[in-house]
């Protein structure tokens, strides 16, 4: 969590000298709801998530120096240098995106797992939005479908207080997003997203659900985010008081005063974790400071596909 942390960091700072440009959109905050998360899932299980998706990818498994040259649309970024902030994939590591559209991964994430059960794979499909997708009418058809066709599938709600800069209260007339599963018949509940145990224990019982059940789950984890929106976010619509609020419950924070009372590290040792941790952001930094931008013969590459599957052709 330290590590995802100190990289949004230092993405933010490299946004401000103008290395990364476009959008960039940090997870500040929301560290423990991926920690949980990670600790849940097995090898073969897959990640999809909305544009907040920097960190994710490096939790499966991704060199995070990929992560950074995608940032700074370099030619050795997961997507090349052509998806930047928004669009990381590591189909290695079977994460799936990173989407720019609102709740448009979510019926995605419903097919990825429809494929597992389609193929008698015991995977399951971890399905991540934020609290303003869920007024998208594509989310109510995949909840639909997802029951209809008990799709081993987790919905996950990370709820951070704000849709851009709207608030849930201004949005619908409910603020429990998680009984919206109610209506499906769809196992759900709420989760505290600033603790990573408590994360994990409801993303267990999901998981479990969706493996051994074929059930999908749709859980509204309760998270914050300390960053705007994005970059270019005032944060007009909050107050610094709510902010300092929730810094009081930062997972890093929480965590590391678990490690000190129950003396599962030294404070020496906990030093040198952030010494490493400094210097694997460097590292990233370098490589893509040291990696070329594409060519731009490369906008014709990656367009269409050009292999001949079987599949398709007898189908």
């Amino acid at each position: 969590m330290l590590f995802w942390r100190k990289f949004e960091d230092k993405a933010s700072a490299l946004y401000i000298q103008q290395k990364i440009r476009g959008f960039l959109h940090l997870y500040n905050g929301q560290e423990a709801v991926l920690a949980g998360s990670l600790l849940a899932m097995e090898e073969g299980d897959k990640m999809i998530t909305a544009y907040r998706n920097h960190v994710q990818p490096i939790g499966m498994g991704e060199d995070p120096k990929k992560i950074m040259a995608e940032l700074m649309g370099k030619v050795t970024g997961t997507s090349k240098g052509n998806g930047g902030s928004m669009h990381m994939f590591s189909k290695e590591h079977h994460f799936y995106g990173g989407h720019g559209i609102v709740g448009g991964q979510i019926p995605l994430g419903a097919g990825l797992a429809f494929a597992d059960k389609y193929a008698d794979r015991q995977h399951v499909t971890l399905c991540y939005m934020g609290d303003g997708a869920v007024r998208q009418g594509s989310f109510h058809e995949t909840m639909n479908l997802a029951m209809l066709w008990k799709l081993p599938v987790v919905f996950v709600i990370e709820n951070n207080g704000y849709a851009m800069g709207t608030s849930v209260e201004r949005t619908a007339n409910h603020t429990d997003i998680w009984k919206l599963g109610l209506g499906y018949e769809m196992p759900c509940g709420p989760v505290d997203g600033m603790d990573p145990v408590k994360v994990y224990e409801a993303m267990q019982e999901a998981v479990d659900r969706a493996r051994n059940e074929q059930t999908p789950t749709l859980l509204e984890v309760r998270t914050y985010r300390y960053k705007g929106h994005s970059m270019s976010d005032a944060q007009h619509y909050r107050t610094k008081d709510e902010v300092a609020e929730y810094q009081e419950k930062d997972p890093i924070l929480i965590v590391k005063k678990v490690i000190e009372q129950k003396k599962y590290a030294s404070k020496k040792q906990l030093e040198e974790i952030e010494a490493r941790v400094k210097e694997r952001v460097s590292e990233c930094v370098q490589f893509g400071e040291d990696s070329d931008f594409p060519a731009p013969e490369r906008l014709y590459q990656d367009v269409y596909i050009q292999e001949d599957y079987p599949f398709i052709r007898n189908h």
